[in-house]
């Protein structure tokens, strides 16, 4: 079972860079014509009006430069050998069933603060591997990255993101091909953000 990571971040950093450089760009321009006729207290709302088209358009240049990165093609891959990240431009692993003493899905609801009616709740996906032995750390150096990343406590945690609709996939590929290592679903609650 192959699950495109890759085609999931490139949609959504394309469209959040376009829509970045809707908003930026047209608002420097329309600073930079009306900056000619600008009087005593126009200053501040040029100034202001500045700020927030300069950050708009500081993402949707970030969303360029960063493109190659993000667009890269990325899986993950649950396989009768055990559990496998295939990123060939990045860090690639493979982990063995055997070597796995736990594998759970992780997530965490966001909680925002409602500014509208039109709310919507990210729920925060990671993929949380627990070695089955004193020497995995040792055998596997590709993964020291992801070691106790995020709270995970004597684990591996590959954080992929608003990932709610992956959960009910994740856990198809680990009962399937993992059943003896898989523990479940593990909901660490809430945070809290702001929309």
């Amino acid at each position: 079972m192959v699950i495109d990571i890759g085609s999931r971040d490139t949609r959504r950093v394309l469209i959040g860079g376009l829509v970045a450089a809707l908003l930026g760009v047209p608002t420097l321009i329309m600073i930079a014509v009306a900056v000619p006729q600008a009087r005593g207290d126009d200053w501040v709302g040029l100034l202001i009006g500045g700020v927030i088209g300069l950050g708009f358009t500081g993402i949707a240049v970030l969303a360029l430069v960063n493109w190659k990165m993000v667009s890269r093609p990325r899986k993950l891959v649950f396989e009768p050998a055990g559990i496998r990240w295939d990123d060939p431009r990045g860090k690639p692993w493979a982990v063995a069933w055997g070597e796995l003493a736990a594998v759970s899905i992780s997530r965490t609801a966001e909680r925002p603060v409602q500014l509208s009616d039109a709310v919507v709740r990210r729920v925060m996906v990671r993929l949380d591997l627990f070695p089955g032995d004193d020497g995995f750390r040792a055998r596997h150096p590709e993964l020291e990255h992801l070691w106790e990343l995020h709270r995970v406590r004597n684990g591996y945690r590959l954080p992929l993101g608003d990932a709610g609709r992956l959960i009910p996939v994740l856990e198809r590929g680990l009962v399937t091909f993992g059943p003896q290592v898989y523990r479940g679903i593990q909901d660490e609650g809430f945070s809290v953000g702001l929309r």
